[in-house]
């Protein structure tokens, strides 16, 4: 969808550079139409995907700036400021459901000067020219309750409900290596970390922002900071016990794969005692794939809305 707007702005000439940084695209774009491009952004996944690509992924002398609006208006306009340091031109492109006319009053009341909008495929697009943007807008962690968060992040307000649950659950006795998939900004990692036994825990996040805050918030010598997806990622040891709370959407819509491809993750990285420490939504059917996977499984927690699960000791004979 994003490419039907790009290339139609191509067409009338109003967003037709001949270099660019693309700020936060998401696989499926098609950044095809730009020549020269170097691509921005804090997702692993989306990093790996566009590298491959072959596009560079640091900031390099361009024309001007495409800013794919995020859904987080803080985050947005932290893009936006930052990108009016890159390039003497900057566009804002996005879904409709992503705040596209909330960012473009922003921008307007802050004085940048914006072009007509350009309206397709459930999305619109609007060029302006550089200039410097209010100081506030810049991004900033902010200490919420003793926790370092940042706009863009996973519950940036504090620590979610399923997180909260798990962290209450978790056992005084853990293992001496522990793996946090999706560790976010830390704070199942600092509940792990307040268990003695514990000498090693590796935070695997894959958005740069999230390990960023992990990074303020976990002043610790055994804790290991990995950016990386976690559904792809390969321990470097394997592990006595894996703690998560996995991401289930996808953008906007739910994503049973997803979370199943953690609980493949952790399968695949604990040692044959392993545990899984598991909090999830209670409507998502993840029990069968657990099942498959580990010879004992229970429900240790919760509440209306999650589950806590353990499950223990992989079956190593199923690949998942």
């Amino acid at each position: 969808m994003r490419s039907a707007r790009l290339d139609l702005a191509r067409e009338e000439g109003l967003f037709a550079p001949g270099s660019c940084i693309v700020m936060r695209p998401r696989v499926g774009d098609d950044l095809s139409s730009f020549g020269q491009a170097a691509v921005l952004t804090g997702f692993r996944p989306d990093h790996d995907h566009f590298a491959a690509q072959g596009f560079q992924t640091e900031a390099m002398a361009v024309d001007a700036v495409l800013v794919c609006l995020p859904r987080a208006k803080d985050l947005a306009l932290a893009m936006v400021a930052q990108a009016v340091t890159l390039a003497p031109l900057v566009a804002i492109d996005g879904q409709k459901t992503d705040g596209f006319d909330g960012i473009a009053r922003e921008l307007r009341a802050a004085g940048f000067q914006l072009s007509d909008t350009l309206s397709k495929a459930h999305g619109k697009l609007a060029t302006f020219a550089s200039r410097p943007a209010p100081s506030e807008w810049q991004a900033q962690p902010r200490d919420i309750g003793g926790f370092f968060t940042q706009a863009g992040v996973f519950s940036a307000d504090g620590p979610d409900e399923g997180s909260r649950l798990l962290a209450e659950v978790l056992p005084k006795d853990l293992p001496a290596k522990v793996g946090d998939l999706g560790a976010g900004w830390g704070y199942l990692s600092r509940a792990i970390l307040s268990r003695p036994g514990v000498k090693s825990l590796d935070l695997v996040e894959a958005e740069a922002l999230a390990l960023d805050c992990a990074r303020l918030n976990i002043d610790d010598p055994r804790a290991a900071f990995h950016w990386a997806d976690a559904t792809s990622f390969r321990a470097p040891r394997l592990w006595g016990a894996v703690v998560m709370n996995p991401p289930f959407h996808v953008g906007r819509a739910p994503d049973l794969a997803l979370g199943q491809a953690f609980i493949r993750a952790a399968h695949r990285g604990l040692a044959p005692d392993g545990t899984l420490y598991m909090v999830a939504n209670r409507h998502l059917a993840y029990e069968p794939l657990l099942t498959a996977l580990f010879h004992k499984v229970e429900e240790i927690g919760g509440s209306g809305g999650f589950r806590v699960s353990k499950a223990a000791f992989p079956n190593k004979r199923h690949s998942g």
